[in-house]
């Protein structure tokens, strides 16, 4: 028959007591521990991957480069089409009545163009790209369009190329444009004028971020390589030799499912339902079922056998 110990706080304690070594149980704990977390770490951590740059891009997938930077011009990329927070092209992503990005708002203000082609080559010490870029920047809207537009298609018709030659003379300035960015992000200049652009520290990665994540071909390549595709469940550190975020597995899970992987607000939607699942694991211990646990499971009891023994 068990027995349940009541005590009265203003007694002092006479029951049965037993010696315990905080010292030596806190160096076991701290030891068993960290070898725990450096043989786990071993065997599952993120692999100590470079950090990918424009200039790593452009070094390696020239055309790709290329090809993307017209994009911008053009206003075909993901980044030009995305909405908020960088822009008014798109509606956000929502669940009915909930709309989180258009709630938000405009926050970075980007434009593609500007931002990742024009702003940097006016920086530059290219004499010849300033040139481009006055000359590109005097056209109007619908001209500028017609010039990247049809860059891009001669671009695309020519994978391997970084350059077309414009013997019908409808790309305008664009090809001195791009062959300029092309050099500036191939030294590092880009990735310096990107990150700098709007403060005199190099910390904000928002724009090469997005530059580089345009880049279906280079980028999307990587990403894959590394099991990081939408479709393949991967989650990763993003840089240093530390395990990756393993946690992230239960967001990363919906996205392979349906209607969540079809869905073009599945972004909103899984944030939604990991809010709800976060706020139901809050209250979890309240629930009468969960509290009766120790109850129905008397580990308590292994700990304090011997006392349970001669008084149970």
């Amino acid at each position: 028959m068990s027995q349940t110990l009541k005590v009265d706080p203003s007694k002092k304690w006479s029951g049965p007591t037993r010696p315990y070594d905080l010292i030596k149980e806190i160096v076991i704990a701290v030891v068993v521990v960290s070898l725990l977390a450096m043989g786990l770490a071993a065997l599952f951590s993120s692999p100590d991957e470079k950090a990918v740059t424009l200039k790593s891009w452009a070094t390696t997938a020239p055309a790709d480069f290329a090809l993307v930077a017209t994009g911008e011009l053009s206003g075909s990329t993901g980044s030009a089409g995305y909405g908020a927070p960088y822009n008014t092209a798109a509606e956000g992503q929502h669940f009915g009545i909930i709309k989180l990005q258009d709630w938000a708002g405009v926050r970075i203000p980007i434009n593609p163009a500007n931002s990742f082609v024009v702003e940097p080559l006016l920086v530059s010490a290219d004499s010849a790209a300033k040139e481009a870029v006055a000359t590109w920047k005097s056209a109007s809207t619908d001209q500028q369009g017609k010039w990247a537009t049809a860059y891009e298609t001669a671009l695309g018709k020519a994978p391997d190329a970084t350059e077309v030659a414009d013997t019908a003379g409808l790309f305008g300035p664009v090809p001195v444009m791009i062959s300029s960015l092309l050099k500036m992000a191939q030294s590092g200049g880009l990735d310096g004028a990107l990150t700098t652009s709007d403060t005199n520290l190099p910390t904000n990665f928002t724009k090469p971020m997005l530059f580089l994540a345009d880049s279906d071909g280079y980028f999307g390549d990587l990403a894959t390589k590394q099991h990081l595709g939408g479709d393949q469940w991967g989650v990763m550190n993003e840089t240093g030799s530390w395990p990756g975020q393993s946690w992230l597995w239960l967001f990363s899970f919906w996205y392979q499912i349906d209607p969540f992987k079809s869905s073009e607000n599945a972004d909103t939607i899984i944030m939604l339902i990991m809010g709800l699942l976060t706020f139901c694991l809050m209250f979890l211990p309240l629930l009468p079922i969960i509290r009766r646990i120790p109850y129905k499971i008397p580990v308590h009891r292994l700990i304090w056998k011997s006392w349970y023994r001669s008084n149970g």
